[in-house]
Order: structure tokens, then C-alpha cells, then sequence
């Protein structure tokens, strides 16, 4: 009988005050995001084995192998993220690891965080380590960006972890998670309402927030960043009280200022796209993560969702059907005979 560990960890979806969580904003200022999770998914399997090599199989970055006692693994290849994780925890007894993703690489969905943290949930379950939700957050981040040096912010690696509509109050590296506790009919309402789609446009983000920072030393972008940062508290706010026309209207407003944090946020085929959703029906919307492509979210008028899908699609976007996921990473056993 063969023994699998399974993890999932939730993509997440952008709403308000990403790019405060990047430093050095975030450390000078104080970084505030509102977000949430998606039913998008980074998978993890793992099998343990007899041996001492590591085995990794995935459909976008290829298959990797690699002997556990040579002391650590390099951080240099495309599997840097698994090999981070077998160094941390010093694993010595072999493993194969398969990994997927519901999207594609440079989504805006937070992809590699999401990734990370389920490869972290389902080492945790095979070593039975004892790791608090923050403890498992905290280590995703510190691997992702500290270690192997990937540029980004705080909250990919939390909304991955927690799951569900969170704001995120940072300051530094020290992130509150706080759940917005919206009423399940609120939930619904939003999800008629929403619409996603992909630009079929994959961006590197390391280099939009590589600008975004540049800009903000320069002192071109900071406004812009505390402007979000308020508009963030705001959606909370209104969301939670059922307003789903005021929560458009404001993410209307995050999008134009967030198009102010680099000239590389967005580009013709985006504005093009955002202009066809404003006028078929949408409140608002922006795209979700860095920007440069990926996927874009819009809140829409409930008699117009048909309307806007179509126009969407006509210009050629991919149309993603979703729902919000509360729940945040997961893990479990699993056998075959």
C-alpha cells in the first residue's frame, strides 16, 4: 500500500492596497491590503521513498532530480522553491513531489506564494510538524523572498495560509491578519456580480514591482500608495455593509491609482479590455497582483454580467469561472493499494 500527502493551498485574488505590502513601503509606511481567495488551486503531492533522491515532477517547470545527501540544494534552478523548502526542513529520506496549478505562471494570482505554502502544508503533515497558520505564512514569505530572493510583498503567502476575505495590517514584516466576517449573503451577492477573466497576457512580475520601488525612492509614487492603502479600508468597509455598487465604484478609483506605482502596471491591451468592460455593464475592476497582464476582476451590474462576459470574450479575453474560497490551505493522507 502506498501512502500520498495532499495539500491545496487557494489562489489569491487582488482587490485593494496591493503594492503597500512591498518594501520599502511597507516597512516605512505601513502596508494595508484587502483581499481574498479564489476556488484556483496550487496542488502538491507527496510520495515518500526508500531511497534518498528527490523527485520532482511538474507540467511547467519539468522534472527535477536530486540526491538528499549532499548537503543543500542549490537555489538556482526553477525548483528553487521545493529546494528551499527540503533545505529548511533538512529532509534526508527521499520523496517524489507532484505540482500543478489551476493557471498559468505570471497570473496575478499569486502563484509561486500559493505554490510554496502548499509544498510547506504538506511537508509539515509528512515530517509531523508542529506549525501555527502564522508560523507557516511567515516561513513562505522568508523562503520566497529572503532566501531564494523573488521579488514581492506579504500578502500572497497570508491569503494562501487563511483564506477568505482578510485585510492585512503590516508594518515591516510583522502582518495582523483580520478577517472581514462578511455575511454569506453578501458573499453571494458579490459572486453574482463578479466577473473574471484572463488577459491571456503572462507578465514578470519581479520587474513591475522592481519599477514600482524605483519609483516610490523617487518619491513619483508614494501618494499613490497611500491613497490605495485608504481606498482598501474603504472596500472593507462597504463590502461588509452590502454595498456592492459603492465597492465597485471604489475599486474603479484603486485601479486608476494603482495604474500611478509604475508605468509598467498596465499597457494598451489592458486599457483596451478595461474600456470594452466600463462600457458593457462593469462598476469597476483592475487587474489582480503587479499588473502587465494576467487576469483582470470586474464588479459588474447584476442585469449586465451576460452582457459583459460576451464583450469580454469577443475581444479576447478568457472568461474564468470562480467562486470565493473561505478556507485557506489544506493537507491530508491519502492511500492506494
Amino acid at each position: 500500500m502506498v501512502e500520498f500527502i495532499r495539500s491545496k493551498a487557494p489562489l489569491r485574488l487582488g482587490i485593494a492596497g496591493g503594492g503597500t505590502d512591498v518594501d520599502p513601503y511597507a516597512t516605512e509606511k505601513g502596508g494595508y491590503v484587502f483581499n481574498t481567495t479564489i476556488n484556483k488551486y496550487a496542488y502538491c503531492t507527496l510520495t515518500p521513498r526508500s531511497d534518498r533522491n528527490m523527485n520532482i515532477n511538474s507540467l511547467y517547470y519539468g522534472q527535477y532530480q536530486a540526491p538528499l545527501d549532499g548537503g543543500p540544494l542549490p537555489l538556482n534552478n526553477n525548483m528553487s522553491l521545493i529546494s528551499s523548502v527540503t533545505n529548511y526542513f533538512q529532509v534526508k529520506h527521499g520523496f517524489d513531489m507532484v505540482i500543478r496549478s489551476d493557471v498559468p505562471a505570471g497570473s496575478g494570482l499569486g502563484g509561486s506564494s500559493t505554490m510554496i505554502v502548499s509544498m510547506i502544508s504538506a511537508m509539515v503533515n509528512w515530517l509531523d510538524v508542529d506549525m501555527t497558520k502564522e508560523d507557516m505564512a511567515r516561513l513562505a514569505y522568508h523562503l520566497e523572498r529572503e532566501v531564494i530572493g523573488l521579488k514581492g510583498g506579504l500578502q500572497d503567502q497570508y491569503a494562501a495560509v487563511y483564506g477568505g476575505f482578510n485585510s492585512l495590517v503590516i508594518h515591516g514584516h510583522n502582518v495582523k491578519v483580520e478577517p472581514a466576517n462578511i455575511t454569506p449573503d453578501i458573499v453571494d451577492e458579490l459572486q453574482c456580480r463578479s466577473v473574471l477573466c484572463y488577459t491571456g497576457i503572462s507578465r514578470d512580475s519581479a520587474t513591475i514591482i522592481n519599477t514600482q520601488i524605483k519609483s516610490y525612492r523617487q518619491g513619483r509614487n508614494d501618494e499613490a500608495l497611500d491613497v490605495s492603502k485608504e481606498l482598501a479600508k474603504k472596500i472593507r468597509n462597504t463590502l461588509r455593509y452590502g454595498d456592492i455598487e459603492g465597492t465597485g465604484r471604489l475599486l474603479d478609483q484603486v485601479w486608476q491609482y494603482k495604474k500611478q506605482f509604475s508605468d509598467k502596471v498596465t499597457n494598451p491591451e489592458i486599457d483596451g479590455l478595461y474600456q470594452i468592460a466600463m462600457s458593457h455593464g462593469a462598476i469597476g475592476g483592475k487587474v489582480s497582483g503587479a499588473g502587465g497582464g494576467g487576469f483582470m476582476y470586474f464588479i459588474c451590474r447584476y442585469d449586465k454580467k451576460g452582457e459583459l462576459t460576451k464583450a469580454l470574450a469577443d475581444a479576447g479575453a478568457i472568461i474564468s469561472d470562480f467562486n470565493f474560497e473561505p478556507v485557506g490551505v489544506k493537507s491530508w493522507r491519502s492511500r492506494n493499494e
